[in-house]
C-alpha cells in the first residue's frame, strides 16, 4: 500500500475556498470579541438600573437579582439572533475535563398554529440536562439522572458557528440535584472567591486600595498537526489519541530546526483562520510558532481573569480541532502522541491583580524594596512547598505520564525556580544583608550595527515545573488535552491559605508594635528559610536532582498518576479544601475515583486497541511478507531476512499473548484495583508487543507495513 501517494494527492490538491478568506488587517479592528455579549454590548442593550445590578455581580461578586433575569434574557436572544442564533445551550465543563451542550431552539409555537422565538429569564438562570452520564464519582446513582447547570454571570455568553448557523453558548455551572459539584467550572469559581477573601485584607496592612482580587491566567498550547488521510489509517490515533506503535525515523528533532522555523503555508493558513475564530471569540491570542518536535506547533494568548481563561482554552481546544480539518490535518492534543520526540503541554502563566488591574507579583524596578511583591512571593513559595502532592495530583492523567519526568518536559518532582535575582534577593533577607544582589545590566553584542540589549536579571529554566517568569508563575506541568480548571483551583486554593497564615502572623506583629517593614521582613526570613527546600534553580532533568530532592530535601516524587492520585483526599487536602469552601470531603473523594476510572478506561483502550492492530493489521503483514519471502529459493539475503522476520514475527506472537491475557483480566473488582492493574500489567505488555512490532517495521517491506510510518506522520504535509 502506497501511504506516501495518498498524502501527496491530497496535499497537492488541497486548496483554501476563497470564501474562506479573511482580511488579517481587519482582524484585530472589527472582529475581536465580536461574537461576544460583551458589558459594552449588554450595556447598550439593558436600561441603567439593570444593568448596574448585574455589574455589582459581575464586578463586586454581590448576589445575583433574580428580578433582572428576564430583561437579561430577552437582550440576550436579541442579541444572539441579529448573530444568526437558531439555539441556545448551556455549556459546562462535566468532570470528563472536556465541555458538554444540549442545544434548544428559540422557536415556541402560537395557539394560531405559528412560532414566535423566546427565551425566559428562567431558561437562562436554570436548566435541567440529565446527569446520569456523566461522571460523577459516586455522588449519584445511574438511575439518579436529575443535575442543573446554573448560569454563571462571570463568563461571557458567545455565539459558536458552524457551516450552516450558529448557537448562543451560555457558560453554566453543573450541580447533582443534591448540590454538588459535578463540574470544573463551580470548584474553580469557588476558589477564586476563596483568594479574593484571603488577600484583599493582606492588601490592607500593606495600604493598598482593592475591591477585589483574583487571578489571571494565560495558557500556552502545544499541539501537533498530521494529514488527515494518515490519521484515518491509524486506529491507534483515532481511538487512543496517540500512536501505539511506530519506529523512530531516521530522522526526528536532532537538528533543531524546526523549532521557531519557517511556518509552512498551509499551516500558516490554519493557524490564520484559527485566530480569527478566536479573535471572534474574545479569545485574546498572542504568539504562534512551530515547536520543538517537526510537525509540533504552539498557540500562546495573554494574561486574562483565570475563570474565563479556562472557557477560553477550552474554546482554543474546540477551534483547533474543527479548523485543522478545513485543511486536511488533523490537531493531536495527547501529551505524547509520538514516542521519542517531544511531547505537548500547556503551560499556565498564573499571577494575581486587583480590580485595579494591579499585577501583585510585579517586582518594579526595585524589587529588593517592593516588600509587598516579597510577601507574596514568600507565600507562594509556603503553598508550593507544603502543597507539592496537590500540583502534582492536578496535572495527573494517563496521558500525562508519558510525558512528565522525560527531558522535554518538567519532572514529576515539583520545585520552584525562582531565577538568581530573587533568589539572591531572598538569601540576602535570611542572612540580614539585605540590599540588592544581582544587577540586570545591559548585553553588548559585539557590534555597533545592532543595538545593546537590556538583559534579565536572571535567566529562564525550562526543565522546572514551577517557575518565577519577572511577573508571573510558570505552572509547565499541566497537560495539553487537560482542562486548566483542576491546576488553577489548587494554585487559587493554596495561595488563599497561605496569604491568610501569612497575613495572621503580619498582623499579630503589627499589634505587637513592630513596623510594617520590619514585620514584613521577619515574615519573609522565617517563611524562605523554612519553605527553600522547594527552590532549585539548576537541572531538573539530572538523576542528581531526583536523588538530591528524595534523599536530601525529602520532595515528593510521584512518578505515575496512581501514585500521585491517594494523596487527593488526604486528611490534609481535605482540610485545605473544606476550609475555603472549594470542595466537600464528598466532592474530592468523588474526583478521586473519577480519576481512577479516567486512567483505567485510558489504558484500558489502549491495550484493547494495541490487541487489535497486532493481531488483525501487523501479524498478517508480516506473514504475508514471509510468504513472499519464500519464493526467493536463493541468496543469503533472502534467507538471513527470512530468519530475522521469523524471529521477530514469534517475538510478537508471544508478547501478544500475553497482552491479551492482561487484557482480559480485569485485576480486581474495584476500580483502584483495576486502575493499578492496567499501570502494573497492561502498559508492560503493550510495551513488549510494540517493541516486537517496532524492530519489525524496520526490517518489513515499505508495501506490505500496512501503519503510515513516523516520517510519514510527522514529515509530509
Amino acid at each position: 500500500m502506497n501511504h506516501d501517494q495518498d498524502v501527496l494527492t491530497a496535499a497537492r490538491n488541497w486548496r483554501l475556498d476563497p470564501r474562506e478568506l479573511h482580511a488579517p488587517s481587519k482582524v484585530i479592528e472589527e472582529v475581536f470579541a465580536s461574537d461576544v455579549l460583551t458589558l459594552d454590548a449588554l450595556r447598550q442593550r439593558l436600561s441603567r438600573p439593570v444593568f448596574k445590578s448585574l455589574q455589582a455581580t459581575l464586578e463586586r461578586g454581590a448576589v445575583l437579582d433574580p428580578s433582572i433575569a428576564d430583561t437579561v434574557a430577552l437582550a440576550m436572544k436579541t442579541w444572539a439572533m441579529e448573530k444568526g442564533a437558531t439555539h441556545y445551550t448551556h455549556w459546562f465543563q462535566p468532570l470528563t475535563g472536556a465541555t458538554a451542550e444540549k442545544h434548544d431552539s428559540f422557536v415556541s409555537p402560537t395557539d394560531e398554529g405559528g412560532a414566535i422565538a423566546t427565551f425566559s429569564g428562567k431558561e437562562l438562570i436554570q436548566a435541567e440536562p440529565d446527569a446520569s452520564s456523566f461522571p460523577s464519582g459516586g455522588l449519584r446513582a445511574t438511575f439518579e439522572a436529575r443535575g442543573y447547570t446554573a448560569w454563571d454571570p462571570s463568563s461571557p455568553a458567545f455565539i459558536m458557528r458552524h457551516a450552516n448557523g450558529a448557537t448562543l453558548c451560555i457558560p453554566t455551572a453543573f450541580a447533582s440535584w443534591t448540590g454538588e459539584a459535578l463540574d470544573l467550572k463551580t470548584p474553580l469559581l469557588r476558589s477564586i472567591e476563596a483568594l479574593n477573601q484571603a488577600v484583599t485584607p493582606a492588601l490592607k496592612l500593606f495600604g493598598t486600595k482593592a475591591n477585589r482580587v483574583g487571578s489571571t491566567l494565560g495558557a500556552e498550547q502545544e499541539y501537533f498537526l498530521i494529514a488527515e488521510e494518515y490519521y484515518y489509517r491509524r486506529p491507534d490515533l483515532a481511538m487512543s489519541g496517540r500512536t501505539l506503535f511506530g519506529a523512530k525515523p531516521p530522522r526526528g528533532q536532532e537538528l533543531e530546526d524546526h523549532y521557531f522555523g519557517a511556518i509552512p503555508d498551509r499551516v500558516l493558513s490554519f493557524m490564520t483562520d484559527a485566530e480569527h475564530q478566536m479573535y471572534a471569540l474574545g479569545i485574546p491570542v498572542k504568539t504562534r510558532h512551530n515547536e520543538v518536535a517537526p510537525g509540533q506547533f504552539e498557540i500562546a494568548p495573554i494574561f486574562e481573569q483565570s475563570n474565563i481563561a479556562a472557557d477560553h482554552q477550552q474554546l482554543v481546544m474546540q477551534v483547533l480541532r474543527n479548523t485543522a480539518r478545513k485543511y486536511g490535518l488533523v490537531a493531536l492534543l495527547h501529551e505524547k502522541p509520538f514516542a521519542g520526540v517531544n511531547g505537548s503541554g500547556k503551560h499556565c502563566n498564573w499571577s494575581m491583580s486587583t480590580d485595579a488591574g494591579d499585577n501583585l507579583l510585579e517586582p518594579g524596578d526595585t524589587p529588593h524594596e517592593n516588600i509587598q511583591f516579597l510577601f507574596f512571593c514568600a507565600a507562594v513559595i509556603k503553598a508550593v512547598d507544603e502543597h507539592q502532592d496537590l500540583l502534582r495530583v492536578s496535572v495527573a492523567s494517563a496521558s500525562n505520564d508519558h510525558r512528565l519526568g522525560a527531558n522535554e518536559a518538567p519532572p514529576a518532582i515539583i520545585s520552584i525556580f525562582l531565577g538568581s535575582e530573587l533568589t539572591d534577593i531572598l538569601d540576602r533577607v535570611e542572612s540580614g544583608e539585605g540590599g540588592r544582589g544581582t544587577e540586570a545590566g545591559v548585553l553588548g553584542l559585539g557590534t555597533s550595527v545592532l543595538p545593546p540589549l537590556p538583559r534579565h536579571a536572571g535567566d529562564r529554566n525550562r526543565t522546572s515545573p514551577f517557575a518565577f517568569t519577572g511577573n508571573k508563575f510558570e505552572f509547565r506541568a499541566a497537560g495539553s488535552s487537560q482542562s486548566i480548571s483542576m491546576p488553577i483551583t489548587v494554585l487559587n486554593t493554596i495561595v488563599a491559605d497561605a496569604v491568610q497564615q501569612l497575613t495572621a502572623e503580619l498582623q499579630a506583629k503589627l499589634d505587637g508594635g513592630q513596623s510594617l517593614e520590619d514585620a514584613v521582613g521577619d515574615i519573609i526570613k522565617a517563611t524562605y528559610t523554612k519553605h527553600k527546600r522547594i527552590v532549585f534553580n539548576g537541572d531538573g532533568y539530572s538523576e542528581a536532582w531526583h536523588i538530591e530532592a528524595e534523599q536530601e530535601r525529602g520532595l515528593l516524587n510521584l512518578r505515575t498518576t496512581l501514585d500521585a492520585i491517594p494523596h487527593l483526599s488526604s486528611a490534609k487536602n481535605v482540610a485545605l479544601f473544606e476550609k475555603f469552601g472549594v470542595l466537600s470531603e464528598r466532592e474530592v473523594k468523588a474526583r478521586e475515583e473519577i480519576m481512577y476510572d479516567i486512567y483505567f478506561k485510558t489504558v484500558n483502550i489502549e491495550g484493547e486497541t494495541t490487541e487489535y492492530i497486532a493481531q488483525t493489521m501487523l501479524l498478517p503483514a508480516t506473514i504475508n511478507y514471509l510468504r513472499d519471502l519464500s519464493s526467493v529459493q536463493v541468496g543469503r539475503a533472502a534467507q538471513a531476512l527470512t530468519q530475522e522476520v521469523t524471529a521477530l514475527t514469534d517475538e510478537l506472537y508471544d508478547a501478544l499473548q500475553d497482552l491479551r491475557a492482561q487484557n482480559a483480566a480485569t485485576g480486581g473488582e474495584e476500580i483502584h484495583e483495576k486502575a493499578h492493574h492496567m499501570r502494573d500489567h497492561v502498559l508492560p505488555a503493550m510495551q513488549a508487543v510494540r517493541a516486537a512490532a517496532d524492530r519489525l517495521e524496520r526490517v518489513v517491506s515499505d508495501a506490505h507495513w500496512p501503519l503510515p510510518s513516523y516520517r510519514q506522520l510527522l514529515f509530509m504535509k
